[in-house]
């Protein structure tokens, strides 16, 4: 499939500002900026995305009379991928604050000393998603493997009707294989779309280990 690619990070903007501090390897030092900076995007997504959705018209009550205001017709699930993808939900979540969550747990796993791995999913916690509005977020976005196969674990819980997929950083690799493997009409929320990967299917320049970067390196 051929998917409707939207990269943000393209023209200059605060989205921009602060997907330059994610990137920066001295601010990142920083754990606390870090994690509020993947929020501050995952605000700024979300507020994009939104503009993509359905609304309808409802009468509101102010004190002085009735307004006519746009609402979402209806909440989307949010769903995102452990550990990396929290700080990115919870931004996503603070605008869509009365949405749904799902969760999956997904890692690579390596087999021996060589650069081979397989993503493996372990967890899966979500509400039906038969006809829902999906936004599955990951802020790194390499292979595409793992939101691929975070999408195929959702299915257990129904077919959404629409598709919203969010990445800070992507492959263009990855964006292919997810444009290939996912259904006609998915939406990809891109930052920036990096070219290389590495021997070990890390993005080139990319920003390191999201999760690491943002919650500690891990054994």
């Amino acid at each position: 499939m051929k998917s409707n690619r939207q990269v943000l990070g393209e023209h200059p903007s605060i989205f921009s500002q602060v997907l330059s501090e994610v990137r920066d390897c001295e601010i990142q030092s920083d754990r606390l900026r870090f994690r509020r900076n993947l929020e501050r995007l995952g605000e700024i997504f979300a507020f994009e995305i939104s503009k993509q959705l359905a609304f309808e018209v409802t009468n509101v009550t102010t004190p002085l009379g009735v307004a006519a205001c746009h609402r979402l017709r209806e909440q989307p699930v949010l769903a995102t991928i452990l550990r990396a993808g929290l700080p990115l939900h919870q931004g996503l979540l603070n605008y869509f604050d009365h949405a749904d969550n799902a969760f999956i747990s997904a890692y690579r796993k390596h087999e021996g000393d060589d650069d081979s791995f397989e993503v493996e999913i372990e967890y899966l916690s979500s509400p039906k998603l038969d006809d829902r509005v999906v936004i599955l977020c990951d802020p790194m976005l390499a292979t595409g493997s793992s939101m691929v196969l975070a999408y195929k674990a959702l299915l257990k819980l129904g077919t959404p009707r629409e598709i919203h997929v969010v990445s800070v950083i992507a492959s263009e690799q990855g964006v292919q294989f997810v444009e290939n493997e996912l259904p006609p009409g998915t939406r990809l929320w891109l930052g920036a779309v990096d070219a290389e990967l590495t021997s070990r299917a890390y993005i080139m320049p990319g920003l390191g280990d999201a999760g690491d970067l943002a919650y500690g390196a891990k054994e």
